[in-house]
């Protein structure tokens, strides 16, 4: 039991019992803080430090607590259980059941889940899947949709209360087996280190002092108050930086600055001031206080049109167009003037934040006599790498990059948040230096999905065959460049949807604002566009008067058609066969909307993209060496079944490597969807070498010490070209969704159908729809990532994400093409941008069948959950 207790008159010593254990502590401290850096408990996850994620989750007597919220002072006579204070059955029963279902990806909120639903099976041991998603209700997760966290708690409450064994896990590994992710049940016990649990002897602690205003001149910055701080170890400014001040994830465009000098004006209220170190974490926030910024405000450009004006302010030294693209095929004015019906609107989408659980954190310290060595938590190490070296001056060899778990992305990890101020001080002080964003900052800081306004016009014959499509794209990317000219030309190529026209104008414009910058988001433009277009679509629908079913599968491509960019359909594509299997749900629904898109594999558009992998036998092992970063996706499962399949060898023989700028190869960014398939065949050519050895006679043990290297690169051509037929990417995948309302308006179910190629992972890949149609659901209906004249008013609590009690169920099927070749990577294609894409667009589609409103903005207005604004 926990009590205080009173040793003499100057000192309190606050004593409280933690997973069976007498604890005392002489301060009254955060019970989350005390957790994990007193007594290194860090299952619980520091994810938001607000009570709104419930990452942090442990039992206080017996209830469900979220430990952020509490002081030692304040958890007298209770006793408190965190995973690791679990019994061994339970462990056991757990890491089995999250890991069987499927339930884990980026893993960071699991233990949070797994310490509620034991708090739930105290009360109730055989409740409902409704009792369950209640019960967990003040858990987000942002990977799953809740639909195997569910059936994960059902599993482990069947074994539990029947007092059953845990049945013994034997898996072939090969593709199209339900093999559980190699990492679940160390991400799902809290064992499974991120970067955030580290802790280095000697390690300082850095911070950033952000931007006063959205624009501003800084004119003085002063230093010495803060210096006399006896914890401050040290305060930087750009005068610092050894290296370039400048940086980007685009190298050639590097507008990012590491630290804002003095005489220079802020882009928005993210932008570094000055970099603090402190001794102890506990003292940068009074440290940061004590440092004086003289600033001089001025009038900041708040959306694309302010920043397009004749005369705006230039953000950057070549103004404020970061990029341009005009898409032209045929001739879309003749074709509309010629169209029986056309449909013509003006869309509007908001920045929308990704909520992924982990906030960022670096950790830097010294390697060898010159050299730097940083675990990190990104979307390519090797990104990271050459960031860091450029700020450093340094070349990039001596910058090594290891990768922690990552707690999810979704893009949002592909930028520097605190990489590079991790390695500048580091660097300077020849110390440990970590570096971690509190949620707050997080939200600041790291770019977003791009709010775009759009002008679509569309035409279509009598029948309801697409003729043409006009469109006006205008982005705002913010700040900084980040990743906004390819995802303006993502949104310009995807903007006319997978159906048969060859007439396209569509004009594309990303434009720097004051905004907090915008980057790459799970469906990188397309999210956006796609809004736009099936919408439209389902107003031709009805002017044309067939149903929207019945015009997406009227105009839906298939193997041998050309889309509407030139590149021919390939044959293992399914897009109708999509349609079909929804269809008969469709028709069925009294009230439903429906939606078909597509989306790319592979960077594509002439851009070089390459994955990489090699295969090292290393004490009787195979170890599969590649620096694609698992961000939830489940990447090292991927390349681990391809190497099952290829050599007909147990998953038991196989250890997937963490990324590591010395072991593992550049393989490219997590991002586009492409890892599954450029590092899927680039593992499958190493194992195939390594194949032909074993073929010819020789064992496992014969190869010690032998590498075998796999590499695949994809040829694409340049977004403008002259080519009738040109290949604008790799590859597709393609899906058809349905929404269905029920009799008040809301959703009763989503419905959908998949086009991934050859399905590795089947519960995986389930658990990425699931997740992918979640968040598309809380894009359309209830997000709202709130800004106020360039200042972020949102927060974690407040950003609208969806939760289990109200996440609908979600019926999946995947399809494919029949009769064909197996391909590349064994016929795999992207699954994790596709599955958000077609959901905002059903749901719209749901709501113009439920009142005849066409809505024309996100999120949805006029629903049971965003009432219309006044």
């Amino acid at each position: 039991m926990m009590q205080t207790v009173k040793q003499d008159a100057d000192k309190t010593v606050y004593s409280v019992t933690i997973n069976g254990k007498e604890e005392n502590c002489e301060e009254n401290k955060n019970l989350l803080e005390f957790l994990r850096e007193d007594l290194n408990l860090t299952g619980s996850k520091d994810a938001c430090s607000q009570g709104a994620c419930g990452a942090c989750t442990v039992l206080i007597g017996g209830k469900a607590s979220k430990a952020c919220l509490f002081t030692l002072a304040k958890i007298a006579g209770k006793e408190i259980i965190t995973i690791e204070g679990l019994s061994i059955r339970e462990k056991e029963v757990y890491s089995y059941a999250f890991a069987e279902t499927g339930a884990v990806q980026c893993g960071f909120c699991i233990p949070g889940f797994i310490m509620s639903a034991k708090s739930l099976y105290e009360k109730n041991q055989q409740p409902t899947k409704e009792e369950i998603a209640k019960a967990i209700r003040g858990n987000i997760c942002r990977c799953t949709g809740y639909v195997k966290i569910i059936e994960g708690i059902e599993l482990a409450f069947q074994l539990l209360r029947d007092n059953l064994s845990i049945p013994e896990v034997s898996s072939s590994g090969k593709l199209g087996d339900d093999f559980q992710r190699v990492d679940a049940k160390e991400k799902a016990l809290g064992t499974g280190e991120y970067v955030n649990d580290v802790k280095l002897p000697g390690m300082v602690f850095g911070s950033a002092i952000r931007s006063r205003y959205p624009r501003a001149k800084v004119v003085k910055i002063m230093t010495d108050k803060a210096k006399e701080h006896p914890d401050c170890e040290a305060i930087f400014t750009a005068k610092d930086v050894p290296g370039n001040n400048k940086i980007g994830h685009l190298e050639f465009i590097s507008d990012w600055d590491v630290l804002i000098p003095e005489g220079e004006t802020t882009r928005y209220v993210g932008d570094a001031i000055a970099l603090v170190v402190s001794k102890n974490k506990e003292t940068l926030n009074e440290i940061k206080e004590l440092v004086e910024i003289e600033y001089e405000e001025q009038v900041p450009l708040l959306t694309a049109g302010e920043a397009l004006k004749e005369g705006a302010p230039k953000l950057h030294e070549k103004g404020n167009l970061l990029s341009q693209e005009h898409l032209v095929r045929g001739n879309a004015e003749e074709r509309l003037a010629n169209s029986k019906y056309i449909v013509s609107d003006h869309y509007s989408v908001p920045i929308n934040e990704h909520a992924f659980m982990e906030p960022e954190c670096a950790i830097a310290l010294k390697e060898g006599e010159d050299g730097l060595f940083m675990y990190t938590g990104g979307q390519s190490i090797y990104d990271e790498q050459r960031e860091v070296a450029r700020m450093l001056g340094v070349e990039k060899e001596k910058v090594h990059i290891q990768s922690k778990l990552v707690g999810g992305g979704f893009g949002g990890k592909e930028d520097m948040s605190v990489q590079h101020h991790a390695a500048l001080a580091a660097w300077i002080l020849q110390k440990p230096v970590k570096v971690l964003l509190t949620r707050q900052e997080s939200l600041m800081v790291h770019p977003k999905r791009h709010g775009m306004e759009m002008d679509f016009t569309v035409g279509c014959d009598e029948s309801g065959r697409l003729t043409a499509l006009k469109a006006v794209i205008v982005s705002d990317t913010g700040a900084y460049a980040s990743l906004g000219g390819p995802v303006l030309q993502r949104a310009c190529t995807h903007a006319a949807g997978p159906y048969k026209y060859q007439d396209i104008d569509i004009e594309g414009k990303a434009v720097y604002t004051n905004n907090p910058p915008a980057g790459a988001f799970r469906g990188f433009g397309v999210c956006q566009t796609s809004f736009a277009l099936e919408s439209s679509l389902n107003v031709l629908a009805e002017k044309v008067g067939i149903s929207p079913w019945e015009i997406r599968y009227l105009n839906a491509v298939a193997p041998g058609d050309s889309l509407p960019n030139g590149q021919i359909v390939s044959k293992n594509a399914a897009l109708k066969e999509c349609l079909l299997a929804v269809k008969e749900t469709y028709e069925k629904a009294t009230c439903a909307g429906v939606s078909s898109f597509f989306k790319n594999s592979g960077l594509g558009v002439g851009v070089p993209d390459t994955g990489r992998c090699i295969l090292s036998i290393e004490g009787g092992k195979i170890h599969i060496r590649t620096s694609a970063a698992c961000i939830g996706q489940g990447l090292a499962t991927v390349t681990t079944q391809i190497v099952c399949e290829t050599l007909d060898l147990p998953p038991e023989m196989m250890i997937a490597e963490p990324p590591d700028t010395i072991r593992t190869p550049n393989s490219g960014t997590t991002t586009a969807s492409r890892q599954s398939l450029f590092t899927g065949e680039a593992t499958r050519r190493a194992a195939m070498q390594l194949r032909y050895e074993l073929d010819m006679g020789r064992a496992i043990s014969d190869l010690e010490g032998e590498e075998f290297y796999g590499e695949y690169t994809a040829k694409t051509d340049p977004l403008m070209n002259d080519k009738k037929n040109p290949v604008s990417h790799a590859g597709y995948g393609y899906a058809a969704e349905v929404v269905i309302l029920d009799e008040k308006g809301k959703i009763e179910k989503f419905v959908s159908a998949y086009d991934v190629g050859r399905v590795i992972n089947p519960k995986a890949a389930a658990g990425q729809i699931e997740g992918g149609i979640i968040m598309g659901m809380g894009y359309a209906l209830t997000e709202n990532f709130a800004m106020e004249n360039g200042f972020v008013q949102a927060k974690y609590a407040t950003l609208g994400l969806i939760k289990a009690n109200d996440a609908p169920p979600i019926e999946n099927s995947f399809v494919q093409a029949k009769g064909i070749d197996v391909g590349l990577a064994y016929g795999i294609k992207g699954v994790g941008e596709l599955a958000t894409i077609p959901t905002a667009p059903a749901i719209a589609g749901a709501y113009f069948a439920w009142d005849g409103h066409l809505r024309k903005s996100l999120p949805l207005e006029d629903t049971p959950y965003l009432k219309k604004k006044r």
